[in-house]
This record gives C-alpha cells, structure tokens and sequence, in this order.
C-alpha cells in the first residue's frame, strides 16, 4: 500500500532522513519509535505533503505521491493527525470535523460521514457545539482524530498521540487506536510510549538519527536486547 524507497529529506540545509526504506500494508498498523530529534515527525511530514523529498519515492497503491501538495496527499486517502492535535480552538467540536470532509469526494457525504464519526466517538456528539479549547486533553486527540477519519482515509498517520496526556488518559487514547484498527483502517503511529504502542502495531521501525535502525514485528522488538535496554527500561 504505502512504500518508501531511498527517501531523504530535511529542513534548509539540515537533513533530518537519511535513505528511509519501509513499507505500510493494507489493513496493518505500523508503528515508528526512536528518540527525540530521531526524524519521527519529518517522517510522517514528508509521506503527508508537508515538506518535500529530498530523493527517493514515496508510493500509495504503486502511485508516487511524493512530492506532491498536501491537499492533493489527502485526496488520495492519506490523513494525518498531527502532534499535539492542532485544532481550531475557537471553532466548535462540530466545525473541526466539517473541516475534515472538505477534500471533493467526502463532501457530498458529510451527513453521512458525521453520523459515522459520532457513532465510532459518542463522547464528540455530545459535545459537538463545544468549543475545541474547551475540551479536555483526551478530547482534544479524540477530535482530531476523528477529523482526520472524516475524509475516509487509505491510511491514517498519527503524530504523538499520547503526549502531553496524563496516564489514564494515554490509556484511553490507545483504546480509540484498537478500535480504529477494528475498523479496518491502516494505521501508522510514531510514538514515543513504546510499550503501549507494541501493544496495538503488527509491526514496527526504530529510527535513530533519521535512519532506520531496527524493524522486526512488536514481539520481536520487545525482546530486542537494544529496545529492552535503551527504550524499555529492562
């Protein structure tokens, strides 16, 4: 479904992706760990259309994608849910997700869409009038989650969804990841709660340094010697 090949990318003169070679299917959830300054977020940048590829492809459904503007990434079915949620404050829960559907093919299905939304988070339909700074921390990634699900995406990206969340919450957040899955969608996580991530992934990638260090199924990253020291504490 979603394939990197020789990607490099970065910021001005600073490369932050070294060569990034990795794969997302259909149906998994992916998942991507390292430290911080790893790269992790221009990862899911560069697949999304917010920066441009330095080199290499980047492929959705054997179509390159890279390159492209971001607007265009989301109407080939890729959503992104950025790090620390981004909403619009001032705009209620309801308009947040109206802004989700505004690529041309959920438009005409926005009725739909949002009654889709509400059943998978009952807690938005209830507050769906409410300011989105008005919500709590949980509420808040659970908004903009679901705005990202209102395009319908091939697959979802999200950025650190568990940061600046207290624990419980955390939990929470990964309990709306597990029914995300459930709903089929194809999932890939960068995140820095590595246990509660392997919890949830099939599969994942240690990135290090902007180039990829490890990758191996969430067993097999969870008894890696290296991930059991450096990121799990054992």
């Amino acid at each position: 479904m979603l394939e990197l090949k020789k990607v490099s990318a970065g910021y001005g003169a600073f490369k932050a992706l070294f060569d990034i070679d990795m794969s997302v299917q259909a149906g998994e959830a992916v998942g991507v760990i390292g430290p911080n300054g790893a790269g992790k977020t221009t990862l899911l940048r560069v697949i999304s259309g917010l920066i441009r590829p330095w080199s290499g492809t980047i492929t959705l459904n054997g179509q390159e994608i890279g390159g492209k503007p971001a607007y265009e990434i989301v109407a080939a079915g890729i959503a992104h849910v950025p790090e620390n949620r981004r909403l619009f404050p001032r705009l209620t829960v309801e308009e947040n997700l109206k802004i989700g559907a505004f690529v041309h093919s959920a438009r005409g299905q926005l009725r739909e869409r949002l009654a889709w939304v509400y059943d998978l988070f009952p807690r938005l339909k209830e507050r769906r009038n409410q300011l989105a700074e008005t919500l709590s921390g949980g509420e808040q990634q659970m908004c903009a989650i679901a705005r990202a699900l209102m395009s319908r995406p091939t697959i979802l990206l999200m950025d650190e969804p568990s940061a600046g969340l207290a624990p419980v919450i955390v939990d929470q957040v990964f309990e709306l990841v597990q029914r995300i899955r459930e709903e089929g969608f194809t999932v890939l996580i960068v995140e820095q709660n590595i246990q509660s991530l392997l919890d949830v992934v099939e599969r994942a990638y240690l990135l290090e340094v902007g180039t990829i260090k490890l990758a191996g199924t969430a067993a097999e990253m969870r008894e890696h010697p290296f991930v059991r020291t450096a990121y799990l504490g054992m």
